[in-house]
C-alpha cells in the first residue's frame, strides 16, 4: 500500500466518521423536534378538550352519563347530603330557612376522574310547571328550555289566562355552544316535582353531561311577585367561545283578533294588533317589524335587554350589563288565522369573554305603564315611542305619559273609563282652544285679502316684479305680515299635533282599556262596538254591525261643513268633495277602531262644531272672499273683518 492510498483511507474514515456524527446529531434534533411536536399536540388535544366542540351530544337517544359520588357531605363538585348524610348527584326541593318557601339544591355533576365511569342511562323527557303570581311557566327537560308561559295579567271573557308561546312544541331560549345544539339534548331533572306553586322563591335546574365529563347546568330563579325569571348557565370540565339562545316558538297575542280583513289590513285592525322585535340598543328602544329573515346589530352596537312584543305583553332577555349580541330574527306565520300579523323568531347570539357562564333575566311583561316604568329599563317605549332624531323618545312618551295619568286620575274619581275618555278629551281641547282660534284668525286675514291679490295676479301676470311689488304693498297697508300670517296658522297646528296623537296612542293602546265597559252598548272600549255580528260589511265592518264609526260619520260630516265654511280661500268644488270624502275616510278608519278611540273622536268633533260655531258668531265668514256689490276695495263688513283680524 504505498503513501497515497494510506492518506486516502484515513481521509475516507475521517469523512464517515463525521458524516455518522452528523447524522447522530440530525436524528437527534429531529427526534426532539418529534418530541416537542407530540407535546404540542397533546397540548392542543387538551386544548380542544376544554373547548365547546369537545361537548359530545348523543347521536339518536340524548344520554346523560350519572355522576360518581365520592362520599358525603355538601360540596357542589360532590352532591348534596340528606338527612341521613347520604349523597345525591340529583336536583332535590327543600326549604329555606324560614321553612316557608320550595328551593330547589341542586349540586352539579361530580366530574372526579379517578371515579369509575358509569354507562350512561337513557333519561325520559320530563316537564315541571311553575306558578308565580305573575305567570305560569312550564320548562322540560329537553334542551333545558321554557315549553310554555301563561300570563295572569290577561284573562279572557272567561277567566281563563292566555298562552303566550305561539308554538308551544318549539318552545323558547335554547342554547346552542358554538357547534354542539342542546336542543335536543335530554337534561337531568333530578327528583324535581311536577308542579311548584312558588310561595316565596323557587330554583329548577336541569343538568347535562356528556361522556368527556363535561357538564352544562341551566338553572331558573323565580319568586312569588316578580316578572323576571333568573336563567343561568354553567359550563364545568370546558369553556365555549360562543353561544346562541334561540326563541323558535315566537309570540302569541293574547286577544282574539277577527279572522276577516279589515281596510286597515291585518284583522280588521293591523293598527292596533302589534308584533313587533323589540330591544334596547342603549340609544333607544327599537320596535321593529322585519318582513324578512334580518340582523340587527350584527357589526355594532350593544344591547341592555331584547325580545319580541304582541298588543298588551311583551318578553325579553335582559342582560345584567349592555352587551354586544347580534339579534337575528325571522317571520312566523301563524296558519290558523291569516289575519294575524303573525309573530318571529328569535337568535341572541354572542361570544363568550372568559365567562364560565351565561347569566341573564328572563322578563314576562304585560304593558302596564307604571309597572314597566318602574323598572328602569325604558320598557314603557314599548308601549310608546319616537323619533330620536327630534328628542321625541323624550317629550313625546312624556306627553303620553301624563295623558294616561289624567286618565287614571279621572277613573279614580269617577269608576268609568268611557267617562275618563270623555272629559281627557275635554280638557284637552279647552286647553288647545287658544291655539285654534289664532290659527283661524290668521287664515281669515289672508282670505280677505283673496279678491284684491286676485286682481294684482290677473293685472302683472306678465311682471312677476312689479306683481311681488304689489302685493307686499297690499299687505303693508293691511298690517298684515305674510310670514308671521303663516307661522300663526301652522304653529298652533304643530303645537297641538303632539297632544292628539299621544291621545290616538294611549287610548289606542293602554292596557287598562283592555274589557274596560263605557256605557250602554259599548262592553270593551279596547274593541270595535259591534252590536251584530249577523250582519258585517266585507272590507269595512268584518267583524259585524257596529254603531260608533256611523256617529263619528255624522259629527265629520258637520265638522268637515263649518270647517269648510272658514276656508274662503278653497275652490266650492274642492269644499264640496271634502265635506262628503272626510266622513267616508273616517268610516273605513273607524270602523275597526278600537271603541276608545272612536268615542275620542266623536267627542273631539262635536267640540269642533261647537267652537267654529261660537267663532263665527263673533266673527262672521266673508262668503268666499267675495266682497259686496264685486268691488275690488274692502268694504262694510269685510272691512271690520280685516280690522278685527290684524
Amino acid at each position: 500500500m504505498n503513501k497515497n492510498t494510506i492518506i486516502g483511507s484515513i481521509l475516507i474514515a475521517i469523512i464517515v466518521i463525521w458524516w455518522m456524527a452528523v447524522n447522530n446529531a440530525n436524528a437527534e434534533a429531529q427526534a426532539a423536534a418529534r418530541a416537542k411536536a407530540k407535546a404540542t399536540a397533546a397540548q392542543a388535544s387538551k386544548d380542544s378538550a376544554s373547548a365547546a366542540g369537545a361537548l359530545v351530544l348523543p347521536k339518536k337517544t340524548p344520554e346523560i352519563k350519572a355522576a360518581p359520588v365520592l362520599g358525603g357531605g355538601t360540596d357542589e363538585r360532590r352532591g348534596s347530603t340528606n338527612s341521613t348524610g347520604s349523597s345525591t348527584g340529583s336536583p332535590t326541593l327543600t326549604k329555606d330557612e324560614s321553612g316557608s318557601a320550595l328551593r330547589q339544591s341542586s349540586p352539579t355533576l361530580a366530574n372526579d376522574s379517578s371515579a369509575e365511569v358509569k354507562a350512561p342511562a337513557e333519561i325520559k323527557e320530563r316537564s315541571v310547571t311553575v306558578e308565580t303570581d305573575k305567570f305560569i311557566m312550564t320548562l322540560t327537560n329537553k334542551g333545558g328550555k321554557v315549553k310554555s308561559v301563561i300570563v295572569k295579567a290577561l284573562p279572557d271573557t272567561a277567566g281563563n289566562f292566555p298562552e303566550l308561546i305561539q308554538d308551544t312544541t318549539l318552545g323558547a331560549f335554547d342554547l346552542k355552544l358554538d357547534n354542539a345544539d342542546l336542543s335536543e339534548a335530554m337534561f337531568e331533572l333530578g327528583n324535581t316535582p311536577e308542579k311548584i306553586v312558588v310561595n316565596d322563591s323557587a330554583n329548577v335546574r336541569f343538568a347535562f353531561q356528556d361522556v368527556n365529563g363535561n357538564q352544562v347546568i341551566r338553572s331558573y330563579g323565580f319568586t312569588k311577585e316578580g316578572p323576571a325569571v333568573r336563567q343561568e348557565n354553567k359550563f364545568i370540565g370546558f369553556q365555549p367561545s360562543a353561544y346562541e339562545l334561540a326563541w323558535k316558538g315566537g309570540l302569541k297575542e293574547t286577544e282574539d283578533i277577527p279572522k276577516s280583513k279589515g281596510i286597515m289590513g291585518v284583522g280588521g285592525g293591523g293598527t292596533y294588533y302589534f308584533s313587533e322585535v323589540v330591544f334596547n340598543n342603549v340609544y333607544s328602544v327599537e320596535r321593529e317589524t322585519p318582513r324578512e329573515q334580518t340582523s340587527y346589530n350584527a357589526t355594532e352596537g350593544k344591547v341592555i335587554w331584547a325580545g319580541l312584543r304582541r298588543k298588551y305583553v311583551a318578553m325579553t332577555v335582559q342582560f345584567d350589563e349592555a352587551v354586544p349580541a347580534t339579534l337575528k330574527t325571522k317571520p312566523m306565520r301563524v296558519e290558523a288565522n291569516e289575519a294575524d300579523p303573525g309573530t318571529y323568531k328569535l337568535t341572541i347570539a354572542d361570544d363568550f369573554r372568559n365567562s364560565q357562564s351565561l347569566n341573564y333575566n328572563l322578563m314576562v311583561l304585560p304593558l302596564k305603564w307604571d309597572d314597566v316604568a318602574s323598572l328602569n329599563k325604558d320598557y314603557e317605549k314599548i308601549i310608546v315611542s319616537g323619533w330620536s332624531w327630534c328628542g321625541a323618545d323624550v317629550w313625546f312618551v312624556w306627553i303620553c305619559k301624563m295623558l294616561l295619568k289624567l286618565l287614571n286620575l279621572f277613573y279614580s274619581i269617577i269608576p268609568n273609563y268611557g267617562v275618563a275618555i270623555i272629559l281627557v278629551t275635554l280638557i284637552v281641547r279647552g286647553v288647545t282652544t287658544p291655539f285654534t282660534v289664532k290659527q283661524i284668525k290668521s287664515t281669515r286675514g289672508m282670505a280677505t285679502l283673496k279678491p284684491q291679490l286676485d286682481e294684482i295676479n290677473v293685472k302683472y301676470r306678465s311682471d312677476p316684479q312689479k306683481k311681488q311689488a304689489a302685493i307686499m304693498e297690499l299687505y303693508s297697508k293691511n298690517n298684515i305680515n305674510p310670514l308671521a300670517s303663516c307661522t300663526g296658522g301652522c304653529l298652533p297646528m304643530l303645537i297641538q299635533m303632539p297632544i292628539f296623537m299621544g291621545l290616538f296612542f294611549v287610548f289606542g293602546r293602554a292596557i287598562e282599556l283592555r274589557g274596560a265597559p263605557a256605557f250602554l252598548w259599548i262592553t270593551d272600549l279596547s274593541r270595535s262596538d259591534v252590536v251584530w255580528n249577523g250582519i258585517s260589511i266585507p272590507v269595512i265592518m268584518p267583524a259585524g254591525l257596529a254603531i260608533l264609526p256611523w256617529l263619528m260619520v255624522i259629527s265629520t260630516y258637520f265638522q268637515t261643513k263649518i270647517t269648510m265654511n272658514s276656508n274662503a280661500g278653497m275652490d266650492p268644488a274642492q269644499q264640496k268633495m271634502m265635506v262628503w270624502m272626510m266622513p267616508a275616510i273616517m268610516l273605513l278608519f273607524s270602523a275597526v277602531m278600537p271603541s276608545g278611540l272612536v268615542l275620542y273622536w266623536i267627542v273631539g268633533n262635536i267640540w269642533m262644531i261647537l267652537q267654529y260655531k261660537y267663532i263665527y258668531s263673533k266673527f262672521p265668514p266673508i262668503n268666499n272672499g267675495k266682497t259686496p256689490s264685486g268691488s275690488s276695495k274692502l268694504k262694510g263688513k269685510n272691512v271690520k273683518d280685516a280690522e278685527i283680524v290684524k
